[in-house]
């Protein structure tokens, strides 16, 4: 039985159709081989990518995704052996797995792919999700929106259109002139489309979207398709792959690492201390979301980042130690405010959920406020994340950063030389500013203390936190803006110790006695609390600022980071990349031109 949400239903022979349009998801003398002679065929795969490094497909209609498991399963038959498959659909009204399932199975040639699709199937959040598969040297992003809005926010653009959505006369949205405008819009010089209708609406918006349309023999008891050609010839690309320098081992860098390493370029990562010698190297961290009552771009970043993060953690083994953070009510106002973002489609049914406090005293044992319960947050291991994604790290510091045409030369601070790249990604958290004088961050010192052998609650935040560590129990952290400082500091355990006795005064009596460790590092942050992820200048790009929420943004952040350096399609839709951007706080990059030669 369906999903009683589910946009679709099974009907008496067994076919899935949507509520909405009540026409039938594919074809009933076999969904496969249509999509192979519709789609594969009519945009001329696998041909057009044997010369290509990287290749582009737009989907409007996810549906099961059945079009998606089919090309998936070309590209790893006949993909350049080095190619890197980008992936960009559409679909207002995802289908629960549990449908997708049922209907997949009806092909069991590619049920391995069909299973590793619904092991990533995508949720029901509004907005885009990317779904990964590093293994087929490909990945998907999916919009869960109006198609109008979604081609409005892809920054890509395609190199073939799998056009997909139900028939003109009962989905006349989907084959409009103006949705054709976009699709064309968003399409490279010579991009192919292919799609199973022949209706007049079809073949006159592709028409004056500015595509030459033929018509072809169809599949089963379609009499015809159509495939559709855009004016032009496709770009060439570049002949080399760039080299990618690094500089910062922390989570922006490790990041930014795997990003790289995924899109099938091996960079160079430069520290001057290692590894997760700042804010990163800490025995946990928590994943949780900023919590924005506003729903707008601020909340929606931090909802997609979160959302990819818990996921890409989740999938990594030894990663977490616990699932689920509480966030208490400190004010009036929050009942209310949890209650509009629990309400919101930005995070999934159920991710989060107001708890009254006899449930979240029940949670904690002892007396505590009403409270937020985060099922989907984590409490992770720092060390488990860095190691796995990290290259080796290079000892060094960098002091200059030079332009040399194409590329960036680096240098020390004693000027001796550090080699070059054509990519350089800044992502020196609070010491940005060694490199790039006018980076506008600040400086705010936190001091975290942790006990080992203490019984830890479960993960709860209320400005301080409290979480477990893989042996005892974390609890912190100071927040002081302006000072550089890493010494610890023996008042701030005291401070760390009374913000918990303010809430949790049976848990800090059973810590009072025990034995304290300590750390503290300095985090950078921006003026209006926003990351800070793009270019600076050609080949010279930024990831700073994350403050306190490095673990939940950065790896988002550094796939939109890696794809503005190769020239791929961004995670990030157009508005939030643009709420990212350096250049919005109006400051200038590093003057390359008037650095002088060491």
């Amino acid at each position: 039985m369906s999903d009683p949400v589910s946009p679709a239903f099974f009907d008496a022979d067994g076919r899935l159709r949507s509520h909405r349009h009540g026409d039938v998801y594919f074809s009933r003398e076999g969904g496969l081989a249509e999509a192979r002679a519709v789609f594969l065929a009519g945009c001329g795969l696998p041909d057009r990518w044997s010369a290509r490094r990287r290749f582009t497909v737009g989907e409007l209609g996810f549906g099961t995704g059945l079009n998606i498991v089919a090309l998936l399963d070309l590209w790893r038959r006949a993909g350049p052996p080095e190619g890197r498959l980008s992936i960009f659909s559409v679909e207002a009204q995802p289908v629960p797995q549990a449908d997708a399932r049922r209907a997949l199975a009806a092909w069991p040639e590619v049920g391995d792919l069909a299973d590793r699709l619904l092991a990533r199937w995508p949720g029901r959040r509004a907005g885009f999700q990317r779904i990964e598969f590093p293994e087929l040297r490909a990945s998907l992003d999916l919009a869960v929106m109006d198609a109008a809005a979604a081609l409005g926010e892809w920054q890509g653009a395609a190199d073939a259109w799998f056009l997909d959505g139900f028939a003109p006369a009962v989905n006349p949205e989907m084959w409009s002139d103006e949705l054709m405008r976009l699709v064309a819009r968003r399409s490279r010089p010579g991009a192919r489309a292919g799609t199973y209708t022949v209706a007049g609406q079809a073949r006159r918006a592709l028409a004056a979207a500015g595509f030459e349309v033929a018509r072809r023999p169809g599949f089963g008891a379609k009499r015809q398709r159509l495939e559709a050609t855009l004016a032009g010839a496709p770009p060439s690309e570049p002949e080399l792959r760039p080299r990618v320098v690094i500089i910062g081992a922390g989570v922006a860098g490790a990041a930014l690492a795997r990003a790289f390493g995924n899109a099938g370029v091996n960079a160079r990562v430069l520290d001057a201390a290692g590894a997760g010698a700042g804010a990163s190297g800490n025995p946990a961290a928590l994943v949780t979301p900023r919590l924005d009552a506003g729903l707008g771009p601020v909340a929606r970043l931090h909802a997609q980042a979160f959302h990819h993060a818990c996921g890409l953690y989740e999938r990594l083994a030894g990663a977490v130690i616990a699932e689920s953070v509480m966030q208490l009510e400190t004010q009036e106002r929050d009942a209310a405010r949890f209650a509009k973002i629990a309400a919101s489609d930005l995070f999934e049914p159920g991710a989060l959920t107001p708890i009254p406090a006899d449930a979240a005293t029940a949670r904690l044992g002892e007396a505590a406020s009403a409270a937020l319960a985060l099922s989907a947050a984590l409490v992770i291991d720092p060390a488990v994340v860095l190691a796995a994604w990290l290259p080796s790290v290079e000892r060094a510091a960098v002091g200059q950063i030079r332009e040399a045409g194409a590329s960036w030369r680096l240098f020390d601070p004693s000027g001796a030389a550090l080699g070059g790249a054509e990519a350089v990604c800044l992502a020196l958290g609070s010491a940005l500013s060694g490199v790039w004088p006018d980076a506008p961050v600040s400086p705010v010192r936190g001091q975290l203390s942790w006990i080992a052998g203490a019984p830890a609650p479960p993960a709860v935040a209320w400005g301080a936190y409290v979480a477990p560590t893989r042996d005892g129990v974390m609890f912190g952290a100071t927040h002081d803006r302006d000072d550089a400082a890493s010494d610890r500091r023996d008042r701030d355990d005291a401070r760390n110790l009374a913000a918990v006795a303010a809430r949790l005064p049976g848990l800090a009596a059973r810590l009072a006695a025990r034995p304290v460790q300590a750390r503290a590092s300095v985090r950078a942050v921006t003026r209006d609390r926003l990351p800070i992820a793009g270019q600076l200048r050609p080949g010279l790009l930024v990831l700073g600022g994350l403050g306190a929420r490095g673990f939940a943004l950065a790896p988002l952040l550094a796939e939109h980071l890696a794809a503005t350096a190769l020239g791929t399609p961004s995670p990030l839709p157009r508005q939030l990349a643009a709420a990212v951007r350096p250049d919005r706080l109006a400051v200038a990059g590093p003057d390359a031109r008037a650095a002088a030669a060491p």
